[in-house]
């Protein structure tokens, strides 16, 4: 069953876990947007992904633009996330991921949405080539 959600506990909040992800996680960029991921245990069982968004108050001055830009993703990503939660099933892993947009426009949604199945792609090429240990 497909579920077209995104509640709080998909949602990358812990600071600790943003810290450690910043840290420690593997990136890969697929323009517009920087992406940070790492297997992990979360603090749900529900979900085996949690993720973050982010877009810079530099390139985006107006609180209104940067949220626009956020509001896109979760929806480009609420959509499209399904394959990414079958692949992590099927190898019962869980993983923490953080979006950063790294564009100096606003995007429109068809394009994001092209580039978030691109992403969510990757990112099962990625979890694939996890060894079994690292797998939590």
């Amino acid at each position: 069953m497909k579920t077209y959600s995104f509640n709080k506990e998909e949602k990358l909040k812990s600071r600790k876990m943003i810290e450690t992800l910043f840290r420690d996680g593997k990136a890969f960029s697929v323009f517009p947007y920087r992406v940070i991921f790492m297997p992990a245990r979360l603090t749900t069982e529900k979900y085996p992904v949690q993720a973050g968004f982010s877009v810079s108050s530099r390139r985006f001055p107006r609180a209104v633009d940067r949220n626009r830009i956020k509001r896109l993703g979760r929806e480009c990503y609420r959509l499209e996330k399904q394959a990414l939660y079958d692949a992590l099933k099927a190898r019962s892993a869980r993983m923490a991921v953080f979006f950063i947009y790294t564009d100096k426009k606003i995007p429109d949604f068809p394009t994001l949405r092209h580039k978030f199945s691109v992403i969510l792609e990757k990112l099962v090429k990625e979890i694939n080539k996890w060894p079994a240990d690292s797998v939590q």
